[in-house]
């Protein structure tokens, strides 16, 4: 027997910004925060402009007018598929998905 489930989309519907922390409440009742730092123009901005946001796509990201800013909320539940996250180099990937480090090319050792 085949058991049809419908996918939903998880939504932002509230947002609030601290001093250093951005929270996202979620349709589901999750509460997501994250560092500001992850997102240097709304961590510059001025606490009236990081409050003055409004939900784009039906809640599937934020916008932020005065900065130019827009963080979606797959960006926070996945930030490694979006974000550079300070401290953390990114690997350079080959069209195969896989890491260019070990490509499959070896070279000769000269002893």
């Amino acid at each position: 027997m085949t058991t049809l489930t419908e996918k939903t989309e998880t939504l932002a519907v509230e947002v609030s910004c601290s001093m250093d922390a951005l929270s996202v409440t979620l349709t589901d009742g999750r509460v997501v925060s994250v560092p500001l730092v992850w997102f240097p123009r709304l961590a510059d901005a001025s606490p009236r402009q990081r409050s003055d946001w409004e939900l784009i796509g039906g809640g599937i990201g934020i916008h932020w007018e005065a900065i130019d800013e827009d963080i979606s909320v797959a960006s926070l539940l996945h930030p490694e598929n979006f974000v550079r996250l300070p401290g953390k180099r990114l690997t350079p990937m080959s069209r195969t998905g896989g890491s260019r480090a070990g490509s499959g090319r070896k070279r000769a050792v000269r002893g």
